[in-house]
């Protein structure tokens, strides 16, 4: 739990300081002897008044920004999570000083994210819960504190509930359950979910989409969500998430080391599902229509296999090379369906879709493409707000010329080279002329070494924030 109490006594207390300030006025000499306050760099004290303080250093003042809050506060939390303390001051001056009242939603974001783990199944795992008071603000703004926290408090639900299901087993998330569990979700943020089955996906011509989930005995489910916080008369932005909850391959099936992975391709989903979640809790003034197709991509005698053609429910036909590349078969359908079903005006398509976007960019960068710089430009808003890191890629005609194909009007696979910027033109056949930005996270929504002080091994909740600032920032 956090709290906004000036007066609180802790087990420890919590103080940040540049390096080369005042701030090094309020720390004893001895300490200051063997701490250089260089960036993530911490040292506790017991003061002569009895005091047990932990200094946290940030480094130079030019070097830091808004951002590295929820890095720092992550990280000061874990060195005292090593000695079971849970009950902390966490003095907040220095940031509010710098940064205003904005900064303490990277605060809120860092207790929370950096105190994450996910519960799992284990029978004697045992609860952890922890105190953090937040102090050093002026008395007369406490209530402006508290709504920040609150705000913000959302924002970390959002990305620990994308967290959650990214790192729930298969067997625990099949399409079926995904929907209860987001029907349930949207009773406790109000927003709206519809369900369809496979018999609505059939009879909508959702071909591409029932290729993929048709072969598993857990039938595919098309979840919407719909939140509509803005005017009557706002334009609708679809988030479409690539809702895979397993994924073998198919008949392309997967080498052995990666399956392990195989549960996470849901990541997109789950994005879609944090996002819309914080901005109903927060009641930001928007109007957001969700969309998930959840699948999963097995092996049976009724499974596609490679030199498919398959139908779309554009009426576009599809050459299938590659049962592995289904994602992008699924999204077709899923983007079509937000055009012409719910309306959308403009639409994000998030997706764990490449390995290519890793071997490009790594672990802590996003790949994008889009078709309207305007709305791009808004989209760059939300993420350095967020904090996050995307990379767009060139889009040429060359590249499109890849996806070409001789029997269809498409097909699934392009050269063995430019994977991430094929796959994001895959789904740009289908968008129209409809403003779009595809968010391929396969590099960034999961990670085995964490990155940053604020992740955990598994899930990340990538893209929730910058989709929520997105709409935050547009206020």
């Amino acid at each position: 739990m956090i709290y906004a109490d000036n007066n609180q006594n802790c087990d420890f207390k919590i103080l940040y300081v540049y390096a080369g300030t005042k701030d090094e006025e309020n720390i004893p000499r001895s300490i200051l002897e063997i701490f250089n306050r260089g960036y993530k760099t911490c040292i506790p004290c017991i003061k002569e008044n009895g005091e047990a303080v932990l200094y946290v250093g940030l480094g130079e003042i030019s070097s830091f920004n808004l951002t590295r809050i929820k890095e720092v506060v992550a990280y000061s939390l874990k060195q005292l999570r090593k000695y079971n303390i849970k009950n902390v001051a966490m003095d907040i001056s220095t940031f509010l000083k710098e940064y205003g009242i904005e900064s303490i939603s990277e605060v809120v974001l860092g207790i929370r994210l950096g105190l994450y783990s996910f519960k799992g199944y284990g029978t004697l795992k045992k609860e952890e819960n922890h105190h953090i008071f937040l102090q050093g603000y002026p008395k007369e703004q406490e209530d402006i504190v508290n709504k920040e926290i609150s705000l913000a408090v959302n924002v970390a639900e959002g990305v620990i509930l994308a967290r959650d299901l990214v790192n729930t087993p298969a067997n625990k998330l099949t399409p079926i359950i995904m929907a209860d569990s987001i029907r349930k979700l949207g009773e406790k943020a109000g927003f709206e979910v519809e369900i369809f089955d496979e018999n609505y996906i059939t009879e909508n011509k959702m071909e591409a989409f029932y290729t993929v989930g048709k072969s598993s005995g857990n039938p595919p489910r098309l979840i919407i969500v719909r939140y509509f916080g803005g005017h009557k008369e706002d334009d609708i932005t679809a988030l479409v998430g690539k809702g895979v909850t397993c994924d073998t391959g198919g008949y392309c099936l997967k080498p052995a080391n990666s399956m392990a992975g195989i549960k996470g391709d849901m990541g997109g989903a789950a994005a879609v599902i944090g996002a819309i979640y914080s901005l109903a809790k927060n009641k930001i003034k928007a109007n957001v229509v969700g969309i998930i197709p959840a699948c999963e991509n097995r092996i049976s005698r009724e499974s596609f296999i490679p030199g498919d053609v398959i139908n779309s429910m554009s009426g576009k036909t599809i050459e299938v090379l590659n049962t592995d590349a289904e994602g992008r078969l699924i999204l077709a359908d899923a983007v079509t369906y937000a055009i012409q079903k719910e309306r959308a005006k403009k639409i994000i398509d998030i997706a764990t879709l490449t390995g290519a976007v890793v071997n490009a960019l790594g672990f802590s960068i996003a790949g994008t493409l889009t078709n309207n710089r305007e709305f791009y430009s808004e989209f760059t808003k939300g993420y350095e707000r967020a904090g996050e890191q995307y990379w767009q890629f060139p889009i040429c005609d060359e590249h499109r010329d890849m996806i070409k194909s001789d029997i269809a009007d498409v097909k699934n696979m392009g050269k063995n080279y430019c994977g991430t910027i094929t796959a994001g033109l895959f789904i740009e056949k289908f968008v129209e002329d409809t403003p779009w930005i595809h968010l391929d996270i396969a590099g960034t929504a999961w990670v085995d070494t964490p990155i940053y002080e604020y992740q955990t091994t598994g899930a990340t909740g990538a893209g929730v924030t910058s989709m929520y600032y997105l709409f935050k920032e547009r206020e």
